[in-house]
């Protein structure tokens, strides 16, 4: 992605020259004037769904502790971002050819099964997706080849298997659900991360969803008529029943996931409640935060305001995938939450410039993280938070905060050292 270096651009500069609404129309929507209900707002399978296996270890208590947040909620003053950067980018690929993110001529459309999918020898979804094909990668990964009618596409799932897992077995065991960040695949994180050394030795299954290009843990908006892509239907809907029947993963379940999936793991967590555990990293925990969407449907770029709407009109479903409004639905389930604050830290050059992509997501993701920990105490939320201060938007900080915060993710869901 090539940068603007030679200067800063204020936030309302960029919205202008992405031809999005004026900074103080979206102070007026974040006021809540002029604002309708939007229909979306419960959009996407937001109802719990049950456990598509036989029942596994008892639940595990989890005795997380609040830490206070570096400053008030709010106070933070938010970055210019240069044009064509992407701050919350965490991979150097590109989109794959069926990413349904960049499948514009889909979006919209009814859910549907992708031409050619043949039905498998799996046990479907309760929505028809399907397992069309498993590759072994070695000993214990494996690449999920799944028809989605959420996606209208055939992506993949890249699971890690415990030691000791086999196809034919009747037991079940704990299961890890990890989503990538923006600009990055399924791969990312036995690519990027040290999961394998982390989990590796625990009787835990991980498993590695497609999250799109965009990253966006959404049922897209799609100018209110909703339709593919369907992101948290395909994670919630589709993924999770097709690995408990069909790889043995059992209902002690954790989220996990960094960036974009950071939101991820803490939305569904908030909108489902089927997790013992969820825990982000870095991740973009208040949307709606002043000055925020401005930023996100900028840095869509094509997609926009696609996503979740319109930040004004589909106001209510921006809310309804804000971390930080919904926060008082996570009582009674673990979380951890960590980030930076954009600085240069231990693990970066300590003469990165400003505008630097990585200072910047950091910068954006410390302002959500410190109100989403500060909301998470006005509303008797117990959060295990390590704000750690200087630190930019990069995997050397995401595997050290893993390997922090598995020991209190393993014993949520009951998962030992084999």
């Amino acid at each position: 992605m090539k940068k603007r270096t030679d200067r800063k651009i204020a936030i309302a500069g960029t919205a202008a020259a992405a031809v999005l609404l004026p900074t103080v129309m979206v102070g007026l929507a974040q006021a809540g004037v002029g604002v309708p209900k939007s229909r979306s707002e419960a959009s996407g399978n937001s109802k719990p769904i049950p456990s598509f296996g036989p029942p596994t270890q008892p639940a595990v208590t989890d005795g997380t502790t609040s830490a206070s947040p570096k400053k008030s909620p709010g106070t933070s003053k938010l970055p210019s971002i240069p044009l064509n950067s992407n701050p919350f980018g965490t991979g150097g690929t590109s989109p794959s050819p069926n990413d349904p993110d960049s499948n514009s001529g889909n979006h919209g459309k009814k859910p549907q099964m992708p031409s050619g999918a043949a039905s498998g020898k799996y046990a479907k979804a309760p929505d028809g997706a399907a397992i069309t094909r498993v590759t072994k990668i070695n000993s214990r990964i494996f690449d999920v080849s799944i028809a989605s009618p959420a996606l209208g596409a055939e992506v993949k799932t890249r699971v890690m298997v415990p030691k000791g897992w086999k196809a034919g077995a009747t037991k079940t065991w704990p299961v890890v659900y990890a989503y990538h960040g923006g600009n990055n695949n399924y791969t990312s994180w036995t690519k990027d991360s040290n999961i394998e050394q982390i989990i590796g030795p625990y009787d835990a299954m991980v498993v590695m969803p497609e999250g799109g290009w965009n990253g966006s843990y959404t049922n897209w908006y799609n100018g209110g008529k909703g339709g593919i892509p369907e992101w948290e239907t395909f994670h919630i809907g589709e993924v999770i029943p097709l690995m408990e029947r069909n790889f043995h993963a059992g209902s002690m379940r954790a989220a996990i996931g960094l960036s974009s999936g950071g939101q991820g793991a803490i939305t569904y967590a908030e909108r489902h409640r089927i997790f013992k555990y969820a825990a982000s990293y870095s991740g973009a925990l208040n949307i709606t935060a002043p000055g925020m969407p401005v930023i996100l449907t900028s840095m869509n770029r094509d997609a926009g305001t696609a996503i979740w709407g319109d930040p004004i009109t589909a106001r209510a479903n921006w809310r309804a995938h804000d971390a930080t409004v919904m926060v008082s639905k996570l009582k009674g389930i673990g979380v951890y939450v960590s980030s930076g604050n954009g600085q240069p830290g231990p693990y970066d050059n300590p003469d990165t410039p400003p505008h630097d992509a990585g200072r910047i997501g950091e910068q954006l993701a410390g302002t959500m993280n410190d109100n989403f920990v500060a909301a998470a105490q006005k509303a008797g939320v117990p959060v295990t938070s390590h704000l750690y201060g200087p630190g930019m938007h990069n995997w050397k900080y995401w595997r050290v905060e893993l390997s922090r915060s598995w020991p209190t993710i393993a014993k949520s869901i009951g998962a030992r050292k084999s």
